[in-house]
Parts: structure tokens; C-alpha cells; sequence
């Protein structure tokens, strides 16, 4: 570790590990609904893969909070009342996510349209991404954001939601913006790991 990363406070690099955490268990969740999707087809392997990767990451984000103890804690009054702002606006981001998806699993299901969940879901996922990345200053969220809705708009006006194999019946929505979703979470997961590592010192700028 280089000298001058010791004076790169703590919490940035330990808020980059947040993030890599966030997207190790919803880019799983989101394979996990993939998987759900294929109905019974390649489920071992499959759900090993997934939850293979997502422990993975996990370590990742364990490696930077370890990391990041060597490193000076020491924030001024400015940054903490940055950090309170920005926890407050993810908060309130957070919830209204979460207040959409559970809306849109209500209309869905009442309107006998439940297919329609997985990708009205990435659209919304894709959206919160939007504001979080002025708020946590990171651009990647705008790509992250935009690839997540873009998956989703592509499946409802290309993919069928159900497709037929032999005898075996699969819930094309569901696996394709399941393991489309976990893939891009996890690409961002992966990027933010090396954001840590580069504040780090460990990798080069």
C-alpha cells in the first residue's frame, strides 16, 4: 500500500464496499429470479454459480473494510454533514424505490398480468440508479441505471413472455431480465471493487 493512500479517510473506501455489498446480494437476488424463470432447468448448477459469485464479491467488500482500518478516520465538519445529507437523500431514494416495486406487484398481479413484474421491476431498479449517481459521485450508476432499463424496454418488445421447449415451458421475461439484471449488478459490483482498490493505492490510476 502506498503512502499516499493513507490519507484517503476510511469511510470512501468502506462506502465503496457498501456498494460492492449491495450488488453482490441484488445482482444474486436478480439471478435467483432467473433461475425461477427456467423452471426447474439447470437449477444446481446454476444456483451454485450465482450464489459462487455473489460470495465472491462479498469477500471483495470484506477486503476493502479490512483495508480501509489502516487508513486515517478522521472527517471534517463539511464531510459530515455531507455524509448525513447523502444518507437522508438514499434513504428517501431507497424507500421510493421500494414503494414502487411493491405497487407494481399489487397493479400486476390484480390486473392478471404478473409476467410483467420482473421487467417493470429492472426499470425501476434502473431508474433509482439515476439520482444515486450524483449523490454518491459515481458515473458508473448512470450506465448501471441506463443498461437496466434498456434490458427491460428490449425484453417487452422482443422477447415472448413464455417460451415453449419441447414440453418444457419457460418464463422468458422472467429468465432473461433475471440473469440480464444479475449480470449488469455484478459488472457493477466488480467496477466499484476496483474503485476501492485504486483508492487503495493497490492499482494504479
Amino acid at each position: 500500500m502506498t503512502q499516499t493512500s493513507r490519507t484517503i479517510p476510511g469511510a470512501a473506501v468502506r462506502g465503496t464496499a457498501s456498494g460492492v455489498f449491495f450488488m453482490a446480494f441484488f445482482g444474486t437476488l436478480w439471478a435467483y429470479t432467473g433461475i425461477m424463470g427456467l423452471q426447474g432447468w439447470g437449477v444446481p448448477l446454476l444456483l451454485v454459480a450465482a450464489v459462487t459469485i455473489g460470495i465472491a464479491l462479498f469477500i471483495g467488500g470484506v477486503s476493502l473494510i479490512r483495508a480501509s482500518r489502516e487508513l486515517t478516520n478522521q472527517v471534517s465538519k463539511t464531510d459530515l454533514r455531507r455524509g448525513k445529507r447523502t444518507r437522508f437523500w438514499f434513504n428517501i431514494i431507497f424507500a421510493a424505490e421500494g414503494l414502487a416495486i411493491a405497487i407494481t406487484i399489487v397493479v400486476c398481479n390484480a390486473t392478471c398480468h404478473s409476467e410483467l413484474i420482473p421487467p417493470v421491476i429492472a426499470i425501476i431498479v434502473g431508474v433509482h440508479f439515476l439520482p444515486l449517481a450524483p449523490l454518491f459521485q459515481v458515473r458508473l450508476y448512470y450506465f448501471t441505471g441506463a443498461l437496466l432499463c434498456l434490458l427491460a424496454i428490449i425484453t417487452l418488445l422482443v422477447v415472448p413472455a413464455k417460451v415453449t421447449l419441447g414440453e418444457h415451458q419457460i418464463n422468458a421475461f422472467m429468465s432473461v431480465v433475471g440473469f440480464g439484471s444479475a449480470l449488469i449488478l455484478w459488472g457493477t459490483g466488480l467496477a466499484i471493487w476496483l474503485m476501492g482498490r485504486r483508492l487503495l493505492g493497490i492499482i494504479p490510476q
